[in-house]
């Protein structure tokens, strides 16, 4: 059969016509009272903005990750936030939080400033009244509304605050569609978090970290000679740090990680000594040499050594991570998910730090919470390094038959179970959300355990103030 092209013109009647009888019927696309309203061009730019809404629309339902048999709510239905019930954890020097909704789903999360658990409690109850009738599944939205709107940035008070409301709304968010967080960031790029220890002598190295099968630790080297450092040391002075790290390398071996914790204790020609004594034993890492606040210093120290400077547990947003990646200060961030925003700005430093071939190495000194949020996003990122893992050190008064433990005895349900210094996430962190519960008898556990506060440093010689 012999096909030939049309030579007489189609008029834009016939041509309007023959498209409103074949097309689709499209959201937001009426038929035209005259045919000459609308030109051929506008109406299938207008169509194809409707098909590509209703796709859009159709891949954003699929794209979450559902577990039926899980799921506590239809994907497509609100989560209305209720209230909040905040609860003091002075044994953590830390404040869990349940967020209450209207569809029967509560949410925890964690948020604090060591030794200023009134004043993020206040901060707590200042965001409540906004998130009053919020959906809870679009922390990520709710996150920029609470810190953007304030008119003078947050610093770490509200950032606490708000990381205790975000990691509640991720947990809600995962149960209420059955998966675990880290599947709503992405998925796994793992299957266990590398965990490290901490010890200050030989004897505590034994007992608390080679006993309970980690393969990396650190130590600290904060004061020796039963002193503090002063701004430029004498040999004497540093070679007490010297024996004590080389006693703990000669018995953890050259196989192990070995990390030196600064603390930001030091003055700079101070700080340098000690780095420059103690790289014969080949640190993991020197964590906070100096204050933060100096960044240009910080760089211009991390060139005179091969090993990489790690810092960033008191800093709380990705801007002052944005500034410590451009100076070159350090390679490898310490954000902690308690401090710096919660789940939704932790995930964002992770993601910054990528792209700066930079690697995380999170904080996580305080509560449990805390630690399982924290470990859902390194779960979900590719530059993840090792986890700190909360301390115990606040601990004073409660009930004397109550047993707690870093990997949450007493403080939820189901306690974390550490497996050659990795915590797997099958069977600890694949549950809905968090994966965890909280323990019910967490507030009388509580009981009687003072708010704890931080030490006060001074220098012997004179008096006079020293950082902490």
């Amino acid at each position: 059969m012999a096909f030939s092209l049309r030579k007489t013109p189609i008029d834009a009647e016939t041509l309007h016509y023959t498209y409103r009888k074949n097309a689709p019927a499209f959201p937001g696309i009426t038929p035209r009272e005259s045919p000459m309203a609308q030109s051929r061009r506008t109406w299938m730019k207008t169509a194809a903005m409707g098909l590509g809404g209703l796709l859009a629309s159709e891949r954003n339902l699929a794209a979450q990750p559902v577990n039926h048999a899980s799921a506590l709510a239809d994907p497509r239905d609100e989560i209305k936030i209720t209230g909040l019930e905040i609860i003091p954890v002075n044994s953590l020097r830390s404040i869990f939080i349940k967020m209450h909704t209207d569809a029967g789903i509560t949410g925890i999360g964690e948020g604090t400033v060591e030794g200023r658990i009134p004043t993020v409690v206040a901060a707590i109850k200042e965001i409540e009244p906004y998130l009053i009738g919020k959906d809870a599944r679009r922390p990520a939205h709710h996150w920029q509304a609470i810190y953007r709107h304030a008119f003078y940035r947050g610093d770490i008070v509200l950032t606490s605050a708000l990381g205790a409301v975000d990691i509640a709304m991720w947990d809600i968010k995962g149960k209420a569609l059955g998966v675990p967080i880290y599947d709503l960031l992405g998925g796994p790029t793992r299957d266990r978090i590398k965990c490290y220890g901490q010890a200050e002598s030989v004897e505590e190295t034994r007992t608390h970290v080679l006993a309970q099968g980690y393969r990396s630790m650190k130590t600290s080297v904060s004061s020796t000679r039963g002193r503090l450092s002063r701004s430029s040391e004498s040999p004497y002075y540093i070679d007490g740090f010297v024996e004590k790290v080389k006693a703990i390398r000669e018995l953890v071996g050259p196989d192990f990680d070995l990390g030196i914790e600064m603390h930001g204790e030091h003055e700079p020609p101070a700080a340098m000594e000690i780095i420059k004594a103690l790289e014969p034993f080949r640190p993991w890492f020197y964590e906070e040499p100096i204050q933060f606040q100096n960044l240009p210093l910080m760089a211009e120290m991390a060139k005179k050594t091969v090993f990489p400077f790690a810092t960033g547990e008191r800093m709380v947003t990705k801007w002052q991570f944005r500034d410590l990646l451009t100076a070159g200060a350090a390679q490898l961030l310490q954000p902690d998910v308690t401090h710096v925003g919660g789940i939704t700005e932790l995930k964002a430093v992770a993601t910054l730090a990528e792209a700066f071939y930079a690697d995380m190495l999170p904080h996580s000194k305080e509560g449990v919470v805390g630690f399982a949020a924290s470990m859902h996003v390194a779960a979900s990122i590719p530059n993840f390094l090792a986890h700190e893992v909360p301390s115990l050190q606040a601990v004073k008064g409660g009930p004397p038959n109550v047993q707690r433990s870093p990997m949450g005895k007493s403080y939820i349900k189901k306690p974390f179970v550490m497996t050659e210094g990795n915590i797997v996430l099958k069977g600890n962190l694949d549950g809905p959300g968090l994966g965890i519960e909280l323990d019910d008898n967490l507030i009388d556990n509580e009981r009687g355990i003072p708010e704890w506060k931080f030490p006060e440093m001074w220098d012997a010689t004179d008096g006079s103030v020293r950082d902490h």
